[in-house]
């Protein structure tokens, strides 16, 4: 069951002259057999001194992790492994053991190797694969540990005890104080497992929802069309199960595009994130605003006009409210903006040229990935005539996914350079330049024209029209 120790760790074994304990998750994972890289270890004495030691035995990097708490980091050169070292909290290892979270992060394995030091039970809870509290006093010390109940549950696919969401559920209020940036580094994490359905449901369970994304809590019970068949909320948790399968197996709808989409989704794009974990965010918020955008016509039609570009909004409001950086901010609210494009050209298949074009102009940079974000999306939808729906949208998907994929290869250029366009019809560079040059490009993806002669001559017949 046990993992062996790392390399780091035998250096520090004999570098320490007092008693030193590897706790919290790097115990629970070893225990669980799972490979880390990262160590927490609790010191008796200084940990400044044994830090540096460290560093020089390993060719590593320390530095000051916590001023207040006396806290030092090591990290490999290389990145491969990182050591934190934490003066003991408490005059023995068990106060130190008591002031954590969860009785599984509450285990103490001495560096001398002498079995393990377990005064709340936590080696029988990894067992029974529970998630309990060492006191409900940890949820007061810090209120960010009502969010890790489901993130840890999500990871190590355990289930809380009942006791433990209760006392996590009544002080989840208190995520309000917590820095926005660990908030997201915790709902990322959530979202990037495979259990990521199960997370946001636990998340609910436990008040965590209403406290760091009340507007995905809002979506309970906003009733949508007959061609829907779940509200919002309950939606949206199946357009993420949808996105997540996708995931796993792209061959299932996308066809000859599989393994094109799969090497795209490996992509890291931002905040540690694939584009495939990214997409997540995507599937998350894509109908964050029906709630504010729905109406009742006068036939008794739902609607929801205008939820795609409010969303695009809500979703750039909340998380930038959570500190994400700018490049996934961006990312989602352009999925959000853009993920009804597809449904509404169903409509007008088979697409010309130019309509496939204005698809791909106006979804860049991110056409193939909210193509995939509106197949998922239409998968979750199984109301009223949703079969032929589907497959009529999976035709058209695949389409427009070679083609985005193409776009992303080599994007369509006019043949002909603006400099020399300019000269040839007598434009100084500006935006009515600019716009002739969109137009060729539009006219040369349609196939209308192939070289440098017919676009300056189409340029001209534009021009004269336009004068």
């Amino acid at each position: 069951m046990n993992a062996p120790l790392n390399v780091p760790l035998d250096v520090l074994r004999s570098l320490v002259q007092a008693p030193a304990w590897l706790v919290g998750g790097a115990v629970r994972d070893r225990l669980l057999g799972r490979a880390t890289s990262d160590y927490d270890v609790a010191v008796s004495g200084d940990p400044r001194t044994l830090a540096r030691a460290l560093a020089t035995a390993c060719r590593g990097h320390p530095f000051l992790l916590s001023e207040g708490f006396g806290a030092w980091r090591v990290v490999a050169r290389d990145h491969r492994w990182q050591v934190d070292l934490l003066p003991l909290a408490g005059e023995s290892i068990e106060i130190d053991l008591g002031r954590r979270d969860l009785t599984i992060n509450a285990i103490a394995e001495p560096l001398d190797g002498n079995g393990f030091v377990d005064p709340f039970g936590g080696i029988a809870d990894l067992r029974r694969r529970r998630l309990a509290m060492v006191s409900e006093r940890a949820f007061d010390a810090d209120a960010l540990r009502t969010m890790r109940v489901a993130r840890l549950a999500c990871e190590l696919e355990f289930e809380p005890a009942t006791s433990t969401v209760a006392a996590a559920r009544s002080r989840a209020p208190g995520l309000a104080g917590v820095a926005p940036e660990r908030i997201f580094t915790e709902l990322a994490r959530i979202l990037s497992t495979e259990r990521a359905v199960e997370g946001l449901e636990l998340m609910d369970r436990l008040a965590v929802t209403e406290a760091v994304l009340p507007e995905l809590a809002r979506l309970g019970g906003v009733e949508q069309s007959p061609y829907h068949h779940l509200d919002v909320l309950d939606h949206t948790r199946a357009v993420l199960a949808e996105t997540i399968a996708l995931e796993r197996d792209p061959a299932r709808h996308l066809g000859q595009h599989a393994e094109a989409m799969r090497r795209l989704l490996a992509e890291p794009l931002a905040n540690g994130l694939t584009r495939a974990q990214a997409l997540r965010f995507g599937a998350l918020f894509h109908d964050i605003a029906k709630p504010q955008t729905r109406e009742v016509n006068a036939a008794g039609r739902i609607t929801f006009m205008g939820h795609d570009r409010q969303g695009a909004e809500t979703a750039r409001a909340a998380l930038t409210r959570l500190r994400a950086s700018e490049r996934l901010v961006d990312y989602v609210a352009a999925l959000v903006r853009n993920h009804l494009r597809l449904g509404f050209l169903v409509h007008s298949m088979p697409l010309s040229r130019r309509e496939v074009y204005r698809y791909l102009q106006a979804c860049e940079p991110v056409q193939a990935d909210v193509t995939l974000l509106s197949v998922a999306d239409r998968l979750a939808t199984r109301g009223r005539g949703s079969d032929e729906a589907i497959a009529r949208h999976l035709e058209l998907a695949r389409q427009l996914l070679g083609e985005a994929l193409a776009w992303r290869r080599a994007r369509p250029r006019p043949p002909v350079r603006g400099d020399d366009l300019a000269r040839a019809v007598g434009l100084r560079p500006g935006p009515e330049l600019g716009r002739l040059l969109a137009e060729l490009e539009e006219a040369s993806f349609a196939g209308e024209i192939q070289n440098r002669e017919q676009a300056i001559e189409r340029a001209h017949e534009r021009l004269r029209a336009e004068r």
